[in-house]
């Protein structure tokens, strides 16, 4: 510790020793420094916040998803400092102003483009900054500049986003008329074919794919005629066996010709019978056979007449077995005609595979271009109806929420702390010179210093005495260093105090 003590105030004599290189660095240093620090123009910045709100009322009628209006206003924030916008910029301000090729056009807007910047907030809200310095400038011009560039840009922000979006829309709606004129009449030349061919082969109308649906629904259909046919004639039988059943006269009191109304049982007895599964072998059945065949040659013996009144149970069994049967016939006829047709088809499909694959291929041509079609139609109306909302009340509502500000103080540099960086530094490298130099001469500002230097003890030590006329100079010399430091302090005061001055002036 007694050694780094000692090192400090060898090191404290040797720079108090030098102490005029010490003032005579600092003031060098101090004037160049702060003449650079003068020679950089202030930098002004001006900001603004502007707020976009999407109106999606009618997002899904207009076909309008507030996603892709996000993403249309992402992109005008991106493309915001674009080269043709900062252009645009620098041509319709004072950054214009002696610029003559496009070499100079090109060094603007990139200098330009580093001092522009759009930062977004929240969703909707975004923030427009300007930083403007120019050397041939003033301070107050250079802060009207500033809030003139950030006014440029929401005037650029506006225009990409309703006049340049309304371009776009008219310029996609002239795209859209001419690939739907294309697709109409690839599709009419697509059906005039169908319709040959078609005619020529009115059988494989739709293609395979057609034919195997009507081929399925055929048999769906013969399937439901098969059991519609099997119920008809369940119900038909049904009526039979009631008709054997049922007598067709009824016999009055005081009339003959009982063997008609035994005739009528007997069948009855027999159909009821033959109903229950008994076959013709059975004892029963033919025992009731050979009474029916007696009583029918006793019927025939009967006299007209003698049958009684016409049952009107009889009479309504027979009607009901009329319509039955026809049904029956009907849906007969039709199971036959879907037979046919079915092997018609399926005939017609294995005679002929390639017609059959021609037919599929024009039916799938067909259907791809009308599908095409149908969506560039949905798309231009939707577009259209997008036009007219956006001629009507745009859909994006641009707002300023900030107007451009303007700069009352510089941005950059921070001239006050270059200033004080400058004095320090200039300090900083005097007492660094003053101590290289001691070091160089190999001086010995103590005995500690040089007993440890040369090995040897130090037995004594002579100090410097002083006559009064060299203490007079001493004391003005001392007087002198004194003012040459308040000199350079006083200097750096005054050059704060023109800095905020200046500050002043452009408020």
């Amino acid at each position: 510790m007694n050694e780094v003590f000692e090192e400090l105030r060898s090191a404290a004599y040797s720079v108090w020793h030098r102490r005029w290189i010490v003032l005579a660095t600092a003031w060098g240093v101090c004037l160049l420094g702060w003449l650079a620090v003068a020679m950089i123009p202030n930098a002004y910045e001006s900001k603004a916040r502007i707020y976009v709100e999407l109106d999606d009322v009618l997002g899904d009628t207009t076909g309008i998803p507030g996603g892709s209006q996000k993403k249309e206003i992402e992109r005008v924030r991106q493309t915001l400092t674009s080269t043709i916008n900062l252009e645009k910029v620098i041509r319709s301000t004072k950054l214009g102003e002696g610029i003559i090729d496009q070499r100079g056009m090109d060094s603007a807007i990139e200098g330009l483009g580093k001092n522009v910047t759009v930062l977004s907030e929240e969703d909707n809200l975004f923030e427009l900054t300007a930083k403007v310095g120019k050397g041939d400038l003033s301070d107050a011009d250079n802060a009207a500049l500033a809030q003139d560039v950030v006014e440029k840009l929401i005037d650029i922000f506006r225009e990409e986003n309703l006049a340049g979006n309304r371009g776009e829309v008219a310029d996609t709606l002239v795209f859209l008329d001419q690939q739907l004129e294309d697709r109409k009449a690839e599709l009419e030349a697509a059906e005039q074919r169908r319709v040959a061919f078609e005619a020529e082969h009115p059988e494989l109308i739709g293609g395979t794919a057609a034919i195997s649906s009507k081929l399925a629904a055929m048999r769906t259909e013969l399937r439901g005629v098969e059991a519609d046919l099997a119920a008809a004639q369940s119900s038909l039988a049904a009526i039979n066996g009631q008709l054997a059943g049922t007598p067709r006269s009824i016999m009055t009191p005081g009339v003959g010709g009982g063997a008609s109304a035994s005739l009528a049982q007997a069948r009855g007895q027999l159909a009821a019978m033959q109903a229950r599964g008994l076959t013709d072998s059975h004892p029963d059945i033919i025992a009731l056979q050979r009474q029916i065949q007696l009583l029918e040659r006793q019927a025939a013996n009967e006299p007209a007449g003698s049958t009684g009144t016409p049952n009107p149970a009889y009479t309504s069994l027979v009607a009901m077995k009329a319509e039955r049967q026809a049904k029956v016939q009907s849906l007969q006829a039709r199971s036959a005609a879907l037979q046919s047709d079915i092997m018609a088809m399926t005939a017609d499909q294995a005679q002929e595979p390639a017609v059959a694959a021609e037919a599929n291929r024009i039916s799938r041509d067909y259907e791809v271009l009308k599908k095409k079609y149908e969506d560039l139609l949905q798309k231009r109306e939707e577009l259209r109806l997008r036009k007219d909302v956006e001629a009507d009340g745009s859909s994006v509502r641009f707002e300023v929420v900030d107007p451009p500000t303007t700069p009352r103080s510089p941005a950059a540099p921070n001239r006050p702390l270059l200033l004080a960086g400058v004095l320090i530094a200039g300090l900083g490298i005097g007492v660094g010179v003053a101590f290289a130099i001691g070091h160089l001469r190999s001086t010995f500002a103590t005995t500690a210093a040089l007993e440890k230097s040369m090995g040897l003890p130090v037995l004594g030590a002579i100090s410097q005495t002083f006559s009064d006329a060299d203490r007079i100079v001493r004391a003005k010399r001392m007087r002198m260093f004194f003012a040459g430091t308040a000199a350079l302090c006083g200097l750096f005061i005054v050059l704060l105090a023109v800095e905020f001055i200046q500050r002043g002036m452009v408020a």
